[in-house]
């Protein structure tokens, strides 16, 4: 059977009706391609939930005590590790282990971190001269981070919200350095 002109161009404007209904991607693929793209759109938001997350924000403390010369100053291009009030230690194992279940910061300071534990809220950790340092939440006897030495100094909460730096507890020493 013949189509009149009338007929192909009605047959015609029906079947651009039905692309105009279907979705841009969709239109003049196969169902399988289709899937193919979703599958596609859901890999890549998986693997984008999956990249890595941006740094911890760094945490100021201010010290109620004030000297010379503090960790992170620069003398004649080095930088100052330890000040007052800090333990330095030569490192035989090279690394630190958290002494109880907290969270390890990043901070202000060059090469130093802040530790910090539920078991003792009124207690802050500097470890300065750490290199690779393992940030957020640690568990007890997880490493925090390696180096040669380290520049330990242990702050307390003061009521106006600054700290002060006082003698470490031997006992915590031994943890973080015992294998």
């Amino acid at each position: 059977m013949k189509m009149t002109n009338m007929q192909a161009i009605a047959s015609n404007t029906n079947a651009n009706m039905d692309m105009i209904s279907m979705p841009l991607w969709h239109r003049g693929r196969p169902t399988h391609t289709l899937q193919k793209l979703i599958l596609l759109f859901l890999g890549s938001l998986l693997l984008g939930s999956c990249a890595a997350h941006s740094a911890p924000e760094k945490r100021k403390i201010t010290l109620q005590q004030q000297w010379t010369l503090n960790p992170g100053d620069e003398i004649s291009g080095n930088i100052v590790a330890g000040s007052l009030g800090d333990i330095s230690l030569a490192l035989k194992q090279g690394h630190i282990k958290a002494p109880f279940e907290g969270e390890l910061e990043p901070t202000d300071l060059e090469s130093c971190a802040l530790y910090s534990s539920p078991e003792i809220p009124a207690y802050l950790f500097r470890l300065c001269g750490l290199k690779s340092f393992k940030y957020g939440a640690i568990k007890a006897g997880d490493h925090i981070g390696k180096g040669e030495f380290l520049s330990f100094a242990t702050l307390r909460r003061q009521p106006d919200g600054t700290w002060i730096i006082v003698e470490p507890a031997r006992g915590v020493l031994e943890k973080a350095l015992t294998q």
